[in-house]
């Protein structure tokens, strides 16, 4: 074969290649992040919300664990089932669709094309399976539930203060965790606390503070913030009392 030839076979085999995995990164500056964030949710405050769940859990659950300032880096990058199967257990416990239980894998599939593609930049959660059970590690090493069960801070009709929320968190984790609450409504006398997060370094997963004392956001930040924010009913909890619901009893 001629020179020329062969390199055209080359170049040819190169492209299929990239376009059969998926998993080409065509990244740029604009998808760059700094750390990770491993978000929680409180399923009785997410069936408050949604006024429905046919489903009643005790224990915080996983909403997802996202970069930073970044979002939906590969769209020709799609979710495929079969390649967290060996995970399904732990997904259906740990990382359910609150508000549609019968259809957890749509939640996942809008999980990885979101967060999960720009994720991938690292090493270790180049893959869906990476990802997803990466991000199951991380929970279980944080183990929230049981943190706040030690500090004695139960779901309880009882108002709680949201001091002892960070107060608690920050003392075992040794960072400051991000609390988000629903606002109250007409009728309702408190906030309801709603989602958690805790974020981690980019390079080793270290536990470190969502924002650091006298940290500038950027203007590229401050947009992504708005847009998570406009998505979303909760917002940071105001200093003062919370709701920590518990769940629906089923019959």
């Amino acid at each position: 074969m001629a020179p020329r030839a062969v390199r055209g076979a080359l170049l040819v085999w190169a492209l299929a290649l990239c376009c059969l995995s998926g998993a080409g990164r065509p990244w740029s500056g604009s998808h760059e992040w700094k750390k990770l964030i491993l978000t929680q949710l409180w399923p009785p405050t997410v069936c408050k919300e949604v006024n429905d769940c046919e489903k009643s859990l005790d224990y915080w659950t996983i909403h997802g664990l996202w970069p930073d300032k970044v979002e939906d880096c590969n769209s020709s990058w799609h979710f495929h089932l079969d390649e967290i199967k060996d995970l399904f257990q732990d997904m259906n416990l740990y990382w359910p669709d609150i508000k549609h239980p019968l259809n957890g894998s749509r939640f996942w599939k809008h999980e990885w094309e979101k967060h999960g593609t720009c994720a991938a930049q690292v090493d270790a959660l180049d893959s869906e399976k990476k990802y997803f059970g990466k991000s199951l590690v991380l929970y279980k090493q944080v183990d929230l539930t049981r943190v706040l069960q030690k500090f004695g801070i139960e779901p309880s009709i009882n108002y709680y203060h949201i001091s002892d929320f960070k107060d608690a968190l920050t003392r075992i984790y040794g960072v400051v965790p991000k609390i988000q609450c629903l606002p109250s409504t007409q009728g309702e006398e408190v906030q309801t606390i709603s989602q958690i997060e805790l974020c981690f370094t980019k390079e080793d997963f270290h536990l470190r503070n969502c924002t650091e004392p006298g940290e500038l956001r950027s203007p590229k930040q401050e947009v992504w913030l708005s847009k998570v924010a406009a998505t979303q009913s909760m917002m940071v909890c105001e200093d003062g009392p919370v709701f920590y619901p518990p769940p629906k009893k089923t019959i």
